[in-house]
């Protein structure tokens, strides 16, 4: 709450938060988990402050960690906020008027702020969003129906789904948005879902296999219409291998 960060702001960084861009994949759909306060018609991203103590990927952990009762969560830095009217006032003052925190109360809260942008990758079905008191809520949305956003918040949204879009070709997807274990046409739709776009399925079956993160289960998806489908789990190991080496080949 913020009666609470400004009791708590010689503790915090002056002029630096943090905003996250949470994405979580279910019914072939990418979502983005956002945030509504009493105080605002529009929805924003969830975010906080850095505390003097902390670093900024720490800070980023705690706000993820708050949100979706996750932990280990696939985190990356994506980019730096930093126009100097991104704040602007009339936004500031509807939150301290809801509040009844008078202005000279609340001079380290309407200085500018600079923000970093993080965006994570999660398994749906184990995050459980987590609101702050109860003047917000916190919800799913499909990313192709993010409402009107807060400030600069989406810029922050479009500017997280480019580089995840653009690091697909960098590095594997999957391991943090889907369940244990799943068929290829599950994980080619979630590549599709992200890319906006199809995929030729001989194409990317050969492409996916050639990295080497997949094993082939000795099970089949039940409860199917049609010819049921070999499942897959990820490899862990090489997964977190070519994490680090990268990928080689666009989609």
């Amino acid at each position: 709450m913020l009666k609470g960060v400004l009791a708590n702001k010689e503790n915090l960084q002056p002029g630096l938060s943090i905003d996250c861009v949470i994405f979580g994949f279910h019914d072939n759909q990418l979502k983005v988990l956002l945030i509504k306060t009493k105080y605002s018609e529009q929805w924003a991203l969830p975010g906080g402050f850095v505390r003097i103590d902390e670093s900024i990927d720490d800070a980023a952990v705690n706000v993820l960690q708050g949100r979706t009762g996750l932990k280990g969560i696939f985190l990356r830095q994506f980019a730096t906020f930093g126009q100097a009217n991104r704040n602007p006032a009339e936004t500031s003052q509807k939150v301290l008027n809801f509040f009844g925190i008078p202005l000279e109360e609340a001079q380290w809260y309407l200085s500018r702020f600079v923000t970093i942008g993080y965006y994570a990758l999660v398994d749906f079905l184990q995050a459980v969003p987590q609101p702050e008191g109860n003047n917000e809520i916190v919800e799913w949305i499909d990313y192709n129906a993010v409402p009107e956003l807060i400030l600069d918040h989406k810029e922050i949204f479009d500017k997280a789904l480019e580089t995840l879009r653009m690091e697909l070709n960098l590095m594997p997807v999957g391991y943090n948005l889907l369940p244990e274990k799943f068929t290829i046409p599950e994980l080619q739709r979630l590549y599709e879902t992200i890319l906006g776009r199809k995929l030729d399925r001989r194409n990317f079956l050969r492409k996916i296999t050639s990295i080497g993160i997949l094993a082939k289960l000795d099970e089949k998806k039940s409860n199917v219409a049609h010819k049921a489908p070999n499942l897959y789990s990820f490899d862990k190991e090489r997964y977190e291998e070519v994490l680090k080496i990268g990928l080689h080949q666009g989609w």
